[in-house]
């Protein structure tokens, strides 16, 4: 493990609850929902504890879930990027809707798949795994590319989330269920230059939440 000090810190947080998390509905990049009044409070809540953070940049995927999570920051005027890359997993003719048991199984046989190594499943119209790790592979260009942001929050999705912590840590992203998520869960990373390397130093806590005791 590290001891020297570390050339960047990324914060890299889900987005709060939506409604569609809450009826259990699958959103991926297709649907561009709002966050509900738990995942505002999620936010505030968030803000709350890592508001006085001097962040160098603030970083989302193209989705306004993930503006509004991290809007109390955007409103101290701090830079801010949008990235393609950092947007969710596309679930294809999945998204906007309940699913049926078919569904489920076709899902649950993916998701095995993946563990297998399978990656390059996916459902139809929709990514699979490598797909989203090429376009991540260029989010995570340009966010190494200005190594003046010491500090930096990065705000995206739960699934494209597991893929993009298999990426910097070096695993295999047949590993990616190994990293659960929450709706504002945090992760912190430190990043080292000379190494090219990141070491996990907090995953998916929550702490911020407990006083909602739905830290989900």
């Amino acid at each position: 493990m590290k001891t020297s000090t570390p050339d960047k810190i990324f914060y890299i947080i889900r987005h709060g609850q939506t409604e569609y998390n809450r009826l259990g509905l699958v959103q991926g990049c297709g649907i561009d929902s709002d966050l509900n009044d738990i995942g505002r409070q999620q936010a505030e809540l968030f803000f709350q504890k890592y508001g006085e953070i001097k962040f160098d940049k603030v970083y989302t995927s193209m989705l306004q879930r993930t503006h509004q999570s991290v809007k109390n920051f955007l409103d101290l005027e701090l830079e801010w990027e949008k990235l393609v890359g950092l947007n969710e997993v596309s679930w294809g003719d999945k998204e906007g809707r309940p699913l049926t048991k078919e569904d489920n199984k076709t899902y649950f046989e993916m998701i095995k798949g993946w563990r297998n190594g399978e990656l390059h499943l996916k459902v139809p119209k929709g990514e699979s795994p490598l797909e989203v790790a090429k376009r991540q592979r260029e989010a995570l260009k340009i966010m190494l590319s200005y190594p003046q942001e010491k500090q930096v929050l990065v705000c995206m999705h739960g699934r494209a989330m597991r893929i993009l912590l298999c990426q910097l840590l070096g695993q295999s992203i047949s590993q990616m269920d190994d990293y659960e998520h929450s709706n504002l869960g945090l992760y912190v990373l430190n990043y080292y230059y000379d190494t090219n390397t990141f070491e996990l130093k907090l995953a998916n806590d929550k702490s911020h939440l407990e006083q909602m005791n739905i830290a989900k």
